[in-house]
């Protein structure tokens, strides 16, 4: 399998700079475990398989569980998640899928995520959130393959 083009990331350098350094910086004040779990959730919504096939072994480096891992697809109904983590992959999920509703992010969900996490947290949820999405959709449409980046 190959991509349709060079990755638009290597076409315009200075993007994965700006891209890299968002990622970066979305690192600062969330555990990288919730992060990754943010991060696997909205790649399967947005059918990147690069980023599905990615952050599950990101994700393990960090310490993370296959029993978790495996039910991320299905937090909802899976006990292996704590009540911020369940905000946080909601949150995901409603950010990654802005049309599938008339209120985007009801008032209800954004709740429940401003109960677990303070305002800077949330900022950088978000753009965590974002960012994933970003890649996502940059993979999906060039037909990334997966294996070809590697997990340091």
């Amino acid at each position: 399998m190959n991509a349709r083009m060079n990755h638009p990331v290597m076409v315009l350098p200075e993007a994965m700079n700006v891209l890299q350094s968002l990622g970066n910086l979305t690192k600062q004040g969330l555990p990288e475990k919730l992060l990754e779990l943010v991060h696997l959730r909205a790649s399967q919504i947005n059918g990147c398989s690069v980023c599905v096939d990615m952050h599950p072994k990101v994700a393990r480096k960090l310490g993370e569980t296959d029993e978790r891992l495996f039910a991320v697809s299905a937090w909802r109904d899976a006990p292996y998640f704590t009540e911020a983590e369940r905000a946080a992959l909601a949150l995901t999920e409603a950010v990654t899928r802005l049309a599938d509703r008339e209120d985007p992010v009801p008032d209800a969900m954004w709740s429940a995520a401003a109960k677990h996490f303070d305002e800077r947290e949330l900022a950088t949820l978000i753009l965590s959130i974002a960012t994933i999405n970003v890649w996502n959709r940059l993979n999906a449409t060039i037909r990334m393959p997966v294996g070809v980046w590697k997990v340091a």
